[in-house]
């Protein structure tokens, strides 16, 4: 059973949310004849993505970073905001920001990883790696964990704060064992592979069994296997003392339920110390460059074939009310969102919580990827992803 050390490479907590489907954005826009195969001018400097965000930013409706590539070349980075408000530290292009569910994406290559080496097995139940669940529970399958249809855990996702026995957590191994003595103690939500439900604790699950397979802590693991081979030297998971003490790290910002004023969450008696494989990871945008750019290259993170496996479509993710219409169907695959948007395919991640609003998407066809990193809550960049798909995927 996995017990972590704190360290600087340790864990910051908040567990992630799901990827979300993104409402109606602004209206196509004409990126100008002849430019479908370099950079359109709307996704250029100075262009009309540039300005939106800029604007959104003057407004005080969006804090963060984005970053946009074309052909594995960075065309555009910016940054806009405050990450500490009370030390006046603005954002930076380089700011480490708390990425919520797209620490999903490194639990999943790593149990790749171990599926290449045949350590791991789709088809195999959580029973086979880990014990103490119910019968029903472990029978569930890897498969069924990496695309949340396991029903394993709690329900399905935590919208509001930690309860007092998470809060009382103060150390990395309480907060491990913790969770894992929570989740063996449920029998599952449904029948295992019956629904799709969107479940943090199914990754936490996975995460256990990377340890347990592995021998080595998940943290360890990840840190040497994921985040090394791709050059992410920064890329970690922190505890919360770390965080509170860095120049370099954005503090979350979210919105007080009673009093609708914005307040940092970073300093709050709800900011868990550490957190999870579901969504606990600290990055900047160009070292998700850096992750997504070894995912495509063959054997630095994973085969080709096994890329393509964990990226590809598996289950169905039903359509969100006041979707954008040009978002033609979601799929969730092994740790990664797949979607076709006006017919083109792109997969990715999202990431929310509390002053968490994050995003990657490559668009394998249009060879473009796009970052955004928000320590504001999720709705500050819905339009700016809307507005990125739209243009990108424009003809």
């Amino acid at each position: 059973m996995e017990k972590p050390s704190a360290s600087r490479r340790s864990v910051l907590g908040l567990l992630g949310a799901a990827p979300v489907a993104i409402a109606a954005g602004p209206a196509r826009a004409s990126t100008g004849a002849g430019e479908r195969g370099g950079v359109p001018r709307d996704l250029r400097p100075g262009g009309e993505y540039d300005r939106f965000v800029a604007e959104r930013a003057a407004a005080d409706e969006f804090s963060g970073t984005v970053l946009l590539a074309h052909r594995g070349k960075t065309v555009l980075q910016r940054a806009h905001g405050m990450a500490d408000k009370d030390k006046k530290l603005p954002n930076r292009t380089d700011t480490l920001f708390l990425i919520g569910s797209i620490t999903k994406c490194f639990t999943a290559t790593a149990v790749l990883q171990l599926l290449q080496r045949r350590k791991v097995a789709l088809h195999e139940p959580l029973g086979t790696y880990l014990d103490g669940f119910p019968a029903e529970a472990a029978a569930a399958t890897v498969h069924q964990l990496l695309t949340h249809t396991s029903g394993v855990g709690r329900s399905p996702i935590r919208n509001g704060p930690p309860g007092e026995e998470e809060l009382s957590w103060d150390t990395v191994e309480e907060v491990w064992e913790g969770n894992l003595a929570i989740i063996r103690a449920l029998p599952p939500q449904f029948t295992p592979g019956t629904q799709y439900r969107y479940s943090n604790d199914g990754y936490i699950v996975l995460g256990a069994i990377v340890a347990a397979v592995s021998g080595m802590t998940y943290y360890d693991y990840v840190r040497e296997h994921v985040f090394k081979p791709a050059g992410m030297t920064r890329t970690a998971f922190y505890t919360r003392p770390e965080v509170l003490a860095a120049d370099d790290m954005a503090h979350s910002y979210t919105i007080h339920r009673q009093t609708g004023e914005r307040y940092d969450f970073t300093k709050s008696r709800e900011f868990q110390f550490v957190g999870t494989p579901a969504g606990s990871a600290f990055s900047t945008a160009g070292e998700l460059l850096k992750f997504v750019t070894a995912l495509r290259e063959d054997g630095k993170l994973l085969r080709r074939a096994f890329a393509e496996l964990g990226t590809g479509a598996k289950t169905v993710v039903p359509p969100e009310e006041g979707q954008d219409p040009l978002l033609m169907c979601s799929h969730y695959g092994y740790g990664f969102a797949s979607h076709i948007f006006d017919f083109q395919r792109l997969f990715g991640h999202t990431g929310g919580g509390f002053g968490i609003s994050t995003s990657w998407n490559r668009y394998p066809d249009l060879d473009w990827v796009s970052v955004i990193l928000g320590n504001y809550d999720r709705q500050s960049t819905k339009p700016v992803l809307a507005l990125e798909r739209r243009l990108i995927t424009a003809r």
